[in-house]
C-alpha cells in the first residue's frame, strides 16, 4: 500500500492543519494557520484579458496577482518587496488601504474572480520593504485591465452569492454548514488519531464560530490550502449552498481516506 504523509495539527481550533482528499484534487492540506506564515513574492505574472466592454458600475483597484487565494474574512500576512508593489503600498497608504488579491499560476494564468484585500496592519522597513496583514473583503470580477505599469490595475464589479434554493440535492443551506462542520470535526480528530494527538481533540471546539452558511463556506474554503485551484474553485462559485455541497463531498472523501489509513495502522501497528 502507497504511504500518505500523516496530516499535523496544531492544538488551536483556529489552526488545524490537516489534509483533504476530494474528485476535483489528490490532495488538499486544510490549513487555517494564515497568520503563522511569511509568503515571499517573487517573480509574479499576470496575464488577463481586455477584451471585455467595461460596466457601468464597475471600478478600478490595483490587483496583485499571487500564487495563492484569499477568501472574506480570511487573513493574509505578505511581505512586499518588489519595487512596482511598494510604490502601488506608497499609493494604498494614502488611499483607502484595499487591493485585489487575485490567483495566477504558470498553468492556468490569472484569474479574473478575487478578493478584495485591506490592509488592517503594516510595518514599513528601513529598506522600504513592507511588512502587511491583510484581510479578505468583497470578491469581485475583472472585467477588463485598464493599466499594467507601473502595476496592474483592473476595472472590476463585485460578485456576490445568489440567494441560495431552499434545497440542493435535499439539503436545505443551514443543514449542509452543519453537515460541513460535523465533517472538519470528524476529520481532525480522526487526523489527530493517526498523528497520535488524541489529547487535542478537546481543543477542536465550535469550528463555525457562530458564521451564517456563506461566511462559514468562505471560512471552510479558506482552510483547503495547498490547493489554490480547488480553492478559487469555491470561491469562484456565486451559491452557498452549491459551495458547501462541495466543500462536504471533499471533506466525506477526505474523511474516508483517512478511515482506511486508520484501518491500516491498527491492523499493522508500529513496532516502535
Amino acid at each position: 500500500m502507497a504511504s500518505f504523509p500523516i496530516p499535523q495539527l496544531l492544538p488551536s481550533h483556529t489552526n488545524h492543519s490537516l489534509t483533504c482528499f476530494s474528485s476535483n484534487t489528490n490532495t488538499l492540506p486544510l490549513s487555517s494557520s494564515l497568520l503563522r506564515r511569511r509568503r515571499t513574492l517573487d517573480s509574479l505574472r499576470c496575464s488577463a484579458s481586455s477584451e471585455k466592454q467595461p460596466h457601468d458600475d464597475a471600478l478600478e483597484l490595483p490587483l496583485f496577482p499571487l500564487p495563492l487565494v484569499l477568501f472574506p474574512g480570511a487573513i493574509l500576512p505578505l511581505q512586499i518587496f518588489e519595487f512596482r508593489y511598494r510604490i502601488m503600498m506608497h499609493t494604498l497608504l494614502h488611499t483607502d488601504l484595499r487591493f485585489g488579491v487575485i490567483y495566477n499560476d504558470a498553468v492556468s494564468g490569472t484569474a479574473e474572480v478575487g478578493c478584495v484585500g485591506e490592509v488592517v496592519k503594516h510595518e514599513r522597513l528601513v529598506d522600504d520593504r513592507f511588512f502587511l496583514v491583510c484581510k479578505g473583503q468583497e470578491r469581485f470580477r475583472v472585467n477588463d485591465v485598464v493599466r499594467t505599469k507601473p502595476y496592474l490595475v483592473g476595472r472590476v464589479t463585485w460578485l456576490e452569492d445568489r440567494p441560495s434554493e431552499i434545497n440542493v440535492g435535499g439539503d436545505d443551506v443551514e443543514g449542509l454548514a452543519r453537515e460541513v462542520e460535523g465533517y472538519m470535526k470528524d476529520v481532525i480528530r480522526l487526523s489527530n488519531r493517526l498523528g497520535g494527538k488524541k489529547g487535542e481533540n478537546k481543543e477542536i471546539g465550535n469550528l463555525r464560530r457562530n458564521l451564517f452558511p456563506t461566511p462559514f463556506s468562505f471560512f471552510v474554503g479558506s482552510t483547503f490550502e495547498g490547493a489554490p485551484r480547488e480553492q478559487q474553485a469555491l470561491l469562484e462559485l456565486e451559491d452557498t449552498a452549491t459551495r458547501l455541497k462541495r466543500e462536504k463531498d471533499t471533506l466525506k472523501n477526505t474523511l474516508n481516506y483517512l478511515t482506511a489509513a486508520s484501518a491500516v495502522k491498527d491492523a499493522f501497528p508500529s513496532s516502535s
